[in-house]
């Protein structure tokens, strides 16, 4: 996943803009790669904390964090939308596509802002429209009719397009107390694997993304019918530097 979205971190991270010397909170930090990123561009005078709920995840960044040697860098096993951050504590908070399955959003971002200071700000990667031509989406659809049907979620039900409306995300975030709120488009490309790497990709997506919702309860046999016109799927977006495929993107900005 780092790999896949390299690029778009990089750009995340430059519009959000962390400062040597702030504090950050990093919003389902995953395995680590955001919170060491953020560390560094804070410096030893600032201090990331990653939070997510995934302990085996929480249990890498932390390796991560260890073997980087850094003392101004954390990572703990908490949802954010509940955890007793303490209050007025960060000047930023990050996160790259970990906000969008909170179940009251407003209620988890009134929560986040508690812990910001007065004219702190908010930097958000989300997903925009479900497309059948777009990450995350574009894999599941190409092989949809060999599964059995998967749930949509709704407009407002927690889900990785679950802020995608743009009237939405505001009504959310004002409704948290937060104000200028922008959002920003970006197209990235999402690079799966390396040059012919078909089968990389196919192991990808089989254990990460909208699949993993169906693929569980397949045999194995059914599964393998699923990873073989994948891997074809995934023949038809090659490109010179390896599998690719196109995503939208909203950078959400806002302060307390």
């Amino acid at each position: 996943m780092d790999r896949a979205v390299a690029a778009l971190t990089k750009e995340l991270l430059d519009l959000a803009t962390p400062q040597p010397g702030e504090r950050v909170l990093d919003i389902g930090c995953g395995p680590g790669t955001t919170v060491l990123e953020l560390a560094r561009r804070v410096g030893p005078g600032g201090h990331v904390l990653g939070a997510d709920v995934s302990e085996p995840s929480v249990a890498r960044a932390c390796e991560r964090i260890a073997t980087a040697g850094l003392r101004h860098a954390e990572a703990i096993v908490a949802d954010a939308s509940v955890h007793p951050f303490t209050p007025d504590s960060f000047e930023l908070a990050f996160s790259r596509f970990g906000i969008m399955f909170f179940s009251d959003p407003v209620a988890a971002f009134e929560n986040v802002q508690r812990a910001m200071k007065p004219g702190g700000r908010l930097a958000l990667a989300v997903f925009r429209a479900a497309s059948e031509t777009l990450w995350p989406n574009a894999p599941l659809e190409a092989v949809r009719h060999l599964l059995p049907p998967i749930p949509t979620p709704g407009p407002e039900e927690p889900g990785p397009f679950s802020w995608a409306d743009p009237a939405r995300v505001h009504r959310i975030l004002e409704g948290a107390g937060f104000s200028e709120v922008s959002l920003t488009p970006l197209d990235p490309e999402i690079q799966l694997a390396g040059p012919k790497g078909e089968a990389e990709a196919a192991d990808f997506v089989m254990v990460m993304g909208p699949l993993m919702r169906v693929l569980p309860s397949l045999s194995a046999a059914e599964r393998e019918n699923v990873r073989a016109p994948l891997e074809v799927y995934f023949r038809g977006h090659a490109a010179p530097h390896g599998i690719v495929l196109p995503a939208e993107i909203w950078v959400v900005r806002a302060r307390v």
